[in-house]
C-alpha cells in the first residue's frame, strides 16, 4: 500500500510539472527573477523564435579553408539580424560551462528557463548589469549566468544587453580569482562577441588581455570559451595583430597541446584564424605549434586531423614554418595522409608536401624516399580538375633536377 502510495505521488508530480511546462512563458519568467525585478517584466506574449537549424553544414560566406576546418554550423533564419549572425561558434563551449553548479536542480531550472526567454525589459536587465557589481559573488555570478542565457540564441538581446552597459562589469569578471564567476563571465563575453556590433566594444573594454590571462589560468571550460572570444574578436582584420602580440598565440599553442577535446578544437580554429597574419604564423612557429599539429594528424583518434592538416598549411606560408615541419618529422605524417586519408586530406597534405617540396632540392629527395610519387600519381588521376592540376605540378617538381626550385608556393584556391 505504501509503494502504491508513492507511486501515485510521483505520477501526480510528473503531472503537474508537465503542465508547468505548457504554461505561458510570462509565469516561466517570474520564477527566475528576485521580488524587486518581477515588478518590471514585460507581460506580454512571446512571439515566435527564430529557427535554428543545427547541421553538419557549413557557413556559405567562407573561404574553402575556413569551410574545411569549421567543424559545425549553425544555420540562420531569414529574420535575424545580418551582423549578428551566428557563425561556427554559435555554441561554443557555453552549453558546458556551469552544467553543475552547487545550488543544484533550481539553479538548472532558473538556467533552463533563462535560456529559453527573449522578454526581459531593459530595466530587468540593467538590474542585472548592476548585479555584476555587488559584493556577493553568488549575486554576481547569477547575474553572469542569466545574462549569458539570454544572450545565447538572440542576437536582439545580445546588441541590448551590450547597449545597456554590460560588456565592462563582465569584461572585470574575467580577472576574479572565483573560477566558476569566471567562467560565466567568459561564457558571457562569448555569447556577446558573436555579435558583430559588439566586437569592438568588448576589445575596447580591454577585453583582449583578459581573454589571453583567463586561457592561460582558467578552468578548462574557461579556456576553451575564452579561444572561442578570441576566435570571434580576431574576425576583425584590426583586431587580428592586436591579439597575436597580446601573447594568445603561445597560450593557444598550450591549450592545443595540453587541452581537452573541446579546447584543442577551440585552439586550432582560433589558429587558424589568427595564423591568417605572417606575424602570428611566425609567433605561432617559435611557440612550437608544428609538433602538436604533427601529433595530432598522425592520430585518427584525436578527431583533428583535418583542422591540424590546414593549420599547419598555413603555417608553411613561412620558411621557418617548413624548416620546422621537416625538422619535427612531419614529411612522413603528411605521405601517409597522401596514401591513406579522406579526400580532402589527401588534398591539403599534397598542398603542404609542394609547399616543402619548392623550398629546396634536399627535401624533395626526401619525399621521395618516403615512396611518396605512386600516392601523387594516383591522384593526378582524379575527376576533380583543382586536385588533377596540383598532383601533377608536384610531380613534375619532383622531376626536376635537384637544384632548388624559385616557384612560389601554390596556395589552396
Amino acid at each position: 500500500m505504501r509503494t502504491l502510495l508513492i507511486c501515485l505521488l510521483l505520477r501526480l508530480l510528473a503531472v503537474g510539472l508537465l503542465t508547468c511546462t505548457r504554461a505561458p512563458l510570462p509565469v516561466f519568467k517570474s520564477l527566475l527573477l528576485t521580488p524587486s525585478q518581477r515588478q518590471h517584466i514585460i507581460l506580454r506574449p512571446r512571439p515566435p523564435s527564430p529557427s535554428f537549424i543545427l547541421s553538419g553544414g557549413l557557413a556559405r560566406t567562407l573561404d574553402p579553408m575556413e569551410v574545411m576546418v569549421m567543424e559545425s554550423r549553425s544555420e540562420i533564419g531569414p529574420q535575424m539580424s545580418r551582423s549578428c549572425s551566428d557563425g561556427g561558434f554559435s555554441d561554443c563551449n557555453s552549453d558546458r560551462s556551469g552544467e553543475f553548479s552547487p545550488t543544484g536542480g533550481a539553479f538548472s531550472l532558473r538556467r533552463l528557463l533563462v535560456s529559453s526567454s527573449s522578454e526581459y525589459s531593459d530595466e530587468v536587465v540593467r538590474g542585472l548589469i548592476s548585479e555584476l557589481e555587488s559584493p556577493s559573488v553568488e549575486s554576481q555570478c547569477r547575474a553572469a549566468t542569466q545574462l549569458r542565457f539570454l544572450a545565447k540564441h538572440s542576437p536582439e538581446n545580445r546588441i541590448r544587453i551590450a547597449r545597456a552597459g554590460a560588456v565592462a562589469p563582465l569584461v572585470a569578471l574575467l580577472s576574479h580569482p572565483d573560477p566558476q564567476l569566471q567562467e560565466q563571465g567568459v561564457t558571457a563575453v562569448l555569447n556577446l562577441s558573436l555579435c558583430d556590433e559588439n566586437k569592438a566594444t568588448i576589445a575596447a573594454a580591454g577585453a583582449v588581455g583578459h581573454l589571453v590571462r583567463t586561457l592561460c589560468f582558467g578552468t578548462p571550460a574557461a579556456r576553451g570559451n575564452a579561444a572561442c572570444a578570441l576566435l570571434r574578436l580576431a574576425q576583425l582584420d584590426d583586431l587580428r595583430a592586436a591579439i597575436g602580440g597580446s601573447g594568445a598565440i603561445p597560450a593557444l599553442v598550450a591549450l592545443l597541446e595540453t587541452g581537452g577535446s573541446r579546447g584543442k578544437k577551440d585552439a586550432a580554429t582560433a589558429l587558424f584564424t589568427l595564423l591568417a597574419s605572417k606575424e602570428n604564423s611566425s609567433r605561432a612557429v617559435e611557440a612550437g605549434v608544428v609538433r602538436p599539429l604533427l601529433d595530432l594528424m598522425a592520430d585518427p583518434e584525436s578527431g583533428m586531423v583535418d583542422k591540424a592538416a590546414y593549420v599547419l598549411h598555413r603555417v608553411l606560408a613561412l620558411r621557418e614554418g617548413r624548416v620546422a615541419a621537416v625538422d619535427e618529422g612531419g614529411l612522413p605524417v603528411l605521405v601517409e595522409m597522401v596514401d591513406v586519408g579522406s579526400q580532402r586530406q589527401k588534398e591539403v597534405a599534397m598542398l603542404s608536401l609542394l609547399q616543402i617540396c619548392e623550398e629546396s632540392s634536399a627535401y624533395r629527395r626526401m619525399v621521395v624516399r618516403e615512396g611518396a610519387i605512386p600516392s601523387f600519381v594516383a591522384l593526378s588521376q582524379s575527376s576533380s580538375k583543382k586536385i588533377k592540376e596540383k598532383a601533377e605540378a608536384l610531380i613534375a617538381l619532383l622531376r626536376q633536377p635537384t637544384s632548388p626550385s624559385t616557384k612560389r608556393p601554390m596556395a589552396l584556391a
